[in-house]
């Protein structure tokens, strides 16, 4: 089934799990819209090579990839701008996710205690 794209695949699992058109397209521009924030957020300017998790962020198929790479986004900002930033700048990007992820995904809404 390698074969396949992803976006056919995609496509057809959403057919039969009843999401609508445009709950997709909403899908389709956040994705976007979290791409860009992310790139944003490292710095990310053109004008040298791309970082390897730059290619990772600007390739990721789908919005569960982006989710997952958070922490490797967290870490790229701390060592360049320090901890207490990266967490506003990843809290604003963690916001965006908010209800396009099942719930298993989401984030806690407070720590641990």
């Amino acid at each position: 089934m390698s074969w396949i794209p992803s976006t056919l695949v995609t496509g057809v699992q959403n057919l039969f799990s009843g999401h609508s058109g445009t709950h997709m397209e909403r899908v389709q521009v956040a994705l976007e819209d979290i791409r860009e924030a992310m790139l944003d957020s490292l710095g990310v300017t053109g004008a040298a090579a791309p970082s390897k998790l730059e290619m990772k962020v600007t390739y990721a198929n789908d919005l569960n990839d982006l989710w997952y790479l958070r922490g490797d986004v967290m870490a790229a900002i701390s060592a360049k701008c320090g901890e207490a930033q990266a967490r506003r700048k990843l809290d604003h990007i963690s916001d965006m996710f908010r209800g396009l992820l099942p719930k298993s995904l989401a984030s806690r809404p407070n720590n641990l205690s």
